[in-house]
């Protein structure tokens, strides 16, 4: 099939960007939408002109890297699924498709499709792991955890940290992002010890990366392709209360004051 193709042309974070039409012919319905992308830049190499630059690693819908915003929505068309997962199938002969990258005040363009994505990497290392030390690796079963948390804790866990959800919010919220990351740590009895350090840490390093606030409305979950619930905002907010709840009773100065909790 045939299609008409324009792409958010950046050199860098100074260039103010713009789109630019590009014909991608002979394309396969079997191709993935990156392989499509192979095939323009093949072209654009052989008329010796500049390829698109879009971001890759494992295309197997794992590493979140390969995030573009297909038509107005973030990985394209197709729910649960990444944009290295996403067929030429799911467009038809003749169709135009407009590409474009994140867009967050936390992530800046590098250049045409790559953003910089690691104030999300930033909030992870401000508390999204666990203090131990691991001697003899012990076996499996030594600490017992209950399947219903086991498996919620799995469930937030599946996050990429690919950042569709925080393109996808008018506010440019990170929440949806956070919370995972917190509830599959808080729902284990390793991550329990730490809880509200990590909570007061990770929010105060949202914070300060630019991101908005959640207003709840859900276009974060619409997008991600790893389908996150938003019960773990919920889960997010109680981990907040806890952390922060007794401060603000005896002194409400005692909290940072860029910290805020979702409506």
């Amino acid at each position: 099939m045939n299609l008409t193709l324009f792409v958010w042309r950046q050199k860098g974070p100074e260039d103010t960007g713009r789109l630019e039409r590009y014909e991608a012919g002979d394309i396969s319905t079997g191709m993935s939408f990156l392989e499509m992308l192979d095939v323009v830049n093949d072209k654009l190499i052989k008329n010796g002109e500049e390829p698109i630059a879009f971001d890759h690693d494992c295309r197997e819908g794992i590493c979140g890297t390969c995030s573009q915003v297909i038509n107005g929505v973030p990985h394209g068309p197709e729910g649960k699924t990444t944009v290295c997962q996403l067929h030429m199938r799911n467009f038809s002969d003749g169709d135009t498709i407009y590409i474009e990258p994140l867009k967050s005040k936390a992530f800046p363009v590098i250049s045409d499709l790559i953003v910089d994505r690691s104030a999300l990497d930033r909030i992870i290392q401000a508390g999204g792991y666990i203090s131990v030390h691991t001697g003899g690796v012990p076996d499996a079963n030594t600490i017992l955890v209950a399947k219903h948390d086991a498996d919620t804790a799995m469930d937030a866990a599946e996050c990429i940290g690919c950042g569709a959800c925080v393109a996808a919010c008018p506010n440019g919220s990170a929440m949806l992002f956070l919370a995972a990351r917190v509830s599959h740590l808080a729902m284990l009895p390793q991550g329990r010890v730490e809880a509200k350090r990590r909570v007061r840490s990770m929010i105060s390093a949202m914070s300060k990366e630019g991101f908005g606030n959640c207003s709840n409305h859900y276009e974060c979950h619409a997008v991600c392709p790893k389908g996150i619930k938003l019960s773990f905002i919920a889960k997010l907010n109680r981990e907040f209360i806890k952390a922060f709840g007794y401060v603000a009773e005896k002194d409400s100065a005692a909290r940072p004051a860029d910290v805020s909790i979702a409506d």
